[in-house]
């Protein structure tokens, strides 16, 4: 099968195809034949190696052979069973994450019936499908589980444009909140559609001097701070950054002591619950898919360079085509 290797850390030319053996399910495992995939801004810190403690897993001065493949999210068609699937059938269209060990960057992808999988409803393509699944089921982690967002709420989502903000924003508007988001200007209108009822152009304008008040910050990209962010926190306000995961988990431990705002922060990795609300709300054409570019498997270096760039709006989509389309 092909699929898109790195052997050290660095620029998106690190990225090489290879040839490699299709995997044989085992046990409970499907093999999915990966018709879409998507470069996101985790990955390409993945392929530079930072942040530097995220080498402790990933590898200290090279990568992992396990994780030499990236590819975080996915959707396909099964292809072939292990003995102990239960679940899915061959030919089911699917989606879904696949959690520390990536390699969705190839044309197959052998996971676990029980891992982070769900059927895409009839009417969602792959390509749709493949560019919801991390950035909906992160927004739903953080709003739901730690933040337990409730109706009638107040919500600021600072990256708003992005993959996470960008269903963070219609996460926030489902759930019945008040939702204000921050981005750059060209892309305000965006967000505005999705369901932002103020939008702050952070070029011209500082969402610490608005006067508003929050019981969410939300940060999908660590543009900020919980000390920027305090000015318009409410006095029980949560802060929420998805980056910086030793400092911010040092400050929700501190902040943990306290009744007053708090800093709530922790990896999504378990993506079940969020997978099946995502189903729903794509089957009821409820939820905006935005794609920024699509790009074939062959040219994942330019994906890359794209995403490098820090500018993308919402996902960045790798298409796979069968081994006859080559």
């Amino acid at each position: 099968m092909r699929a898109v290797m790195f052997d050290e850390y660095g620029p998106p030319e690190v990225l090489t195809q290879v040839e490699l053996p299709t995997p044989e399910p085992r046990a409970d495992q499907v093999l999915i034949r990966v018709q879409a995939t998507t470069v996101t801004t985790a990955e390409c810190g993945m392929r530079r190696g930072e942040p530097r403690w995220g080498r402790v897993i990933i590898g200290l001065r090279r990568p992992r052979r396990s994780v030499r493949v990236l590819g975080l999210e996915f959707a396909g068609e099964v292809t072939a069973l292990g003995p102990r699937v239960r679940r899915l059938r061959v030919g089911d269209r699917v989606f879904g994450f696949t959690s520390f060990g990536a390699g969705a960057n190839a044309e197959y992808k052998c996971l676990s019936e029980r891992a982070s999988i769900s059927t895409i409803p009839p009417n969602v393509s792959y390509t749709q499908a493949a560019a919801t699944v991390d950035g909906f089921t992160t927004a739903w982690h953080f709003l739901r589980d730690l933040a337990d967002l409730q109706p009638g709420q107040k919500v600021l989502v600072i990256g708003a444009s992005g993959s996470v903000g960008t269903y963070a924003v219609q996460l926030a508007g489902h759930l019945g909140a008040t939702v204000h988001g921050v981005c750059s200007g060209r892309n305000a209108a965006l967000v505005g559609s999705l369901g932002a009822s103020r939008v702050f152009d952070y070029t011209v304008e500082d969402f610490t001097s608005s006067g508003e008040r929050y019981d969410i910050v939300f940060d999908t990209v660590g543009r900020s701070s919980f000390a920027r962010s305090r000015a318009v926190l409410a006095p029980r306000g949560r802060y929420l950054p998805t980056t910086g995961l030793v400092t911010n988990g040092l400050l929700a431990l501190g902040t943990s002591l306290t009744r007053g705002r708090r800093v709530r922060t922790a990896m999504s990795v378990r993506k079940h619950a969020a997978l099946a609300a995502l189903r729903d709300l794509l089957a009821e054409e409820r939820l905006q898919v935005v794609i920024d570019r699509s790009y074939p498997m062959t040219e994942i270096v330019e994906a890359h360079r794209h995403v490098d760039t820090g500018h993308k709006v919402g996902n960045v989509v790798i298409e796979v085509p069968p081994a006859r389309d080559r």
